[in-house]
Parts: structure tokens; sequence; C-alpha cells
């Protein structure tokens, strides 16, 4: 399915019933691609643990998250993006995200974080983009909503206006730089990896995301 939601989703039994069987999946993390699952503890995203991708603007923190959440879909979970205006959707097919099984709602405004909670109950992962500083009490609210229902929530951020919480798992894009020839062919992304746990040491790498077939790979 490839649909754009109004800023509050109501989820009809039907869509709810089909989304079920695979958002109750008795595994206890999702699986994550290339590079991913040789850079996070686990080799999977925790159901349940909330990661934030953090970058200034323009240095590819969107198609890191979306990365995040493309080996997810394409074994058969369900995923949301909220408040992405455009979400490029034909990059997000390059880097193997199946749009057949993402969920969109481009411009809640204020209401991201009720939009986002409204899907939990039929998606396996919301990857979220607030529109401005996220408060305190509504990342909260929805943070501790992903942990009851065992989902994963991706949150996107900027240094000037960070995820206001902890997270399990923090991915701080530090440095970003294109190679050409006569395009732009592939961005270099030099991130930090952090966390709680075994990803509590932190630990620096360059990924190429996206790389000259529109996919992210180690560097």
């Amino acid at each position: 399915m490839f649909a754009f939601l109004p800023p509050r989703p109501s989820l009809s039994p039907e869509l709810l019933a089909a989304l079920r069987p695979v958002s109750l999946a008795k595994s206890r993390t999702l699986p994550l691609g290339d590079p991913w699952r040789a850079l996070v503890p686990g080799a999977g995203l925790r159901r349940g643990s909330t990661v934030v991708v953090e970058a200034p603007v323009g240095l590819g923190g969107l198609s890191l998250a979306l990365s995040l959440l493309s080996e997810a879909s394409t074994q058969g979970h369900w995923a949301a993006v909220v408040g992405v205006d455009d979400p490029g959707v034909v990059a997000m097919a390059e880097l193997g995200v199946d749009l057949r099984r993402v969920l969109f709602v481009p411009r809640p405004r204020g209401a991201w974080a009720e939009s986002a909670a409204d899907l939990l109950d039929g998606v396996d992962l919301v990857l979220v983009r607030p529109p401005s500083r996220a408060g305190h009490g509504a990342a909260r609210r929805l943070m501790d909503r992903v942990r009851e229902r065992g989902t994963v929530l991706i949150a996107l951020s900027e240094p000037r206006a960070p995820w206001p919480l902890p997270a399990d798992l923090f991915f701080r894009v530090t440095q970003a730089e294109w190679v050409a020839s006569s395009r732009l062919d592939a961005r270099y992304l030099t991130v930090r990896v952090s966390g709680r746990g075994e990803a509590a040491r932190g630990s620096e790498h360059v990924v190429v995301v996206p790389n000259r077939r529109g996919r992210a790979e180690a560097s």
C-alpha cells in the first residue's frame, strides 16, 4: 500500500486487521540492512526503542533515517513517515524501501506526535520529523507509547532543535561530502553511533548514503 493520510489518520478496522499480524510479530528486533546491521549492537532495531538521527539540514539525515527502515519493509513490516513534506519516493525506492508498505502523513504540523501515535496500532516503525523543536512532554508520551506497543520510533532532528530525551540508539551525522564526476555520484557521511547498553561507548564510521546505485553501504 502506498498512501498519503490526513493529519490525524483514522485507520479502518479492515486496514488494522491487515497490518496487525506483522506489527504483533514475536521477534524482539526488526531487521536492518547494510551497512547498519554491522554497526548496531544485535544487528537490528529493538522493539519498543527510540532511535534518533541528528543531522544539520542538507547533510543526509533523511536519507540515513529512511535507509534504516528499508530492510524491515522488504521483509513485510509496515512503516509510516510523518512530517516529511517531500519524502522523495524515487530515492526511497532506490534505498530499498518497499513503498507498498509505507504510509505517509506529510503535513501534520502541530499534531505530529498525535499523528505518529495514531499509527502505532498498525505499523512496526514510525519515522517522524517534528516541524520545530519537539516538546519534552510530547516526546515522552510518544516514546512511552512506542515502548508499550513494541514498535520502533525513528526521530529525525537537527543540532539546533535536538530531540529532548535520551534515545536507545543515536546516529549523529557530523560531516557529508559528495563525490562527483559528470553528476553527483555518491555521498560519504561521517556518522557517530551511540546509545544505551552495548552502544554506550559510541563509535564513528564513514558510510555511503546514497552510493552510485542509490543504496546505503559501508565506505
